[in-house]
């Protein structure tokens, strides 16, 4: 077998590809709507990025740790990373143009994307260096089913816990109490604390095509078809009891997400790793320095709405409305030629990295 999976590298670079454009329209005011977030419960096209990010973490962690002991020495390679990405991250929230360049304490947001990144990474690192795929089974089979329980059935403050955006919601508790004014909104964080438990499962999902891939078994694509197909509809089942909502990072949104990577995962390896059939080889590249060319977007975008060229316009609103804002386009199009255009700068950055052999791991 070969020794990499192009179908895992391809979906990687995808994923980061996509998080680049959803993050970056010209505008927010004008989106198109699979483009925007569910307002709540449900899900969009957007909504699946993360969690597809989250997965393929998975996967990666079978490729990176199948042949590494559980010693101290992997053990602080995996710790080195989780602290680099929870570092990245931090410094993501609390960096501002000003100076000193750093935030008040009370505006730094602490929960974000590459925070999350890290500790799930950490935990189902871990998890697969221990356990074998039948108590791993078990772990994540815990993890959704002790969510549904809290979120549903404990009583807080004495009341009846809600799913919907209230104060009675177990998740959107514990981050106002545990973080305070440090959250992405007055009263939830989409990456708080309690969401982060099922958003580990997310990943040790991945795990498990992880398992798959590197298997000797025939007709891999058509087993994770077949999973992925099975993960949506038990997803959708206890949608009727536990409803698909990513800022809840909820157990029906798990499984719905994981069926979906499922599928897709199994449709690019069938063309790409069966077939031999090239294509994506630019995404190939940025999944080669994924977090990199994440966490630079990111950066970069912070310092364009942050620099102001003129009175109330930033450099960010400023290279929008002078290049993409135009009479004959509508306000969503141009908003969406605005982040492709972002989104193909970090493509050919990536394929700058990989063609000049740079590559940052973190």
């Amino acid at each position: 077998m070969k020794d990499r999976i192009i179908s895992v590298d391809i979906f990687r670079g995808l994923t980061i590809a996509l998080m680049i454009l959803v993050n970056t329209p010209g505008t927010w005011e004008y989106v198109f709507p699979p483009l925007r977030h569910a307002e709540w419960h449900g899900y969009t096209p957007t909504d699946l990025v993360f969690p597809f990010f989250l997965f393929i973490v998975g996967t990666s962690i079978v490729f990176a740790y199948r042949n590494k002991e559980p010693n101290s020495a992997t053990y602080r390679k995996i710790s080195v990373r989780t602290l680099k990405l929870l570092g990245l991250g931090l410094f993501l929230g609390a960096f501002t143009i000003s100076f000193p360049f750093i935030k008040d304490f009370a505006e730094i947001r602490f929960p974000g994307v590459l925070q999350r990144i890290g500790v799930v990474f950490f935990f189902a690192a871990v998890l697969f260096l221990n356990f074998n795929w039948k108590v791993i089974l078990g772990i994540t089979i815990a993890i959704l089913v002790g969510y549904w329980v809290w979120l549903g059935y404990i009583p807080l403050n004495g009341e009846t816990p809600t799913f919907e955006r209230a104060p009675n919601n177990w998740a959107n508790f514990v981050d106002l109490q545990v973080f305070g004014t440090h959250m992405y909104k007055e009263d939830y964080d989409p990456e708080g604390l309690l969401s982060t438990f099922p958003s580990i499962a997310s990943s040790l999902l991945g795990i498990f095509t992880g398992l798959i891939l590197i298997s000797q078994r025939a007709k891999k694509e058509l087993l994770l078809l077949l999973l992925g197909i099975l993960m949506l509809l038990l997803g959708y089942i206890w949608d009727l009891a536990f409803p698909i909502n990513k800022a809840l990072w909820s157990s029906s949104f798990v499984l719905v997400t994981a069926g979906w990577a499922n599928i897709f995962l199994a449709l690019i390896y069938y063309l790409t790793d069966v077939k031999g059939i090239q294509f994506g080889s630019i995404f190939k590249y940025t999944g080669a320095n994924a977090i990199t060319v994440y966490f630079l977007s990111s950066f970069v975008t912070k310092l364009f709405y942050s620099i102001q060229v003129e009175e109330g316009l930033s450099l960010h609103g400023w290279i929008y409305k002078n290049i993409y804002v135009h009479s004959f386009l509508s306000g969503e199009l141009s908003s969406l030629l605005y982040g492709l255009s972002v989104m193909g700068f970090y493509l050919l950055l990536a394929l700058f990295m990989y063609r000049r052999k740079i590559f940052i791991k973190v």
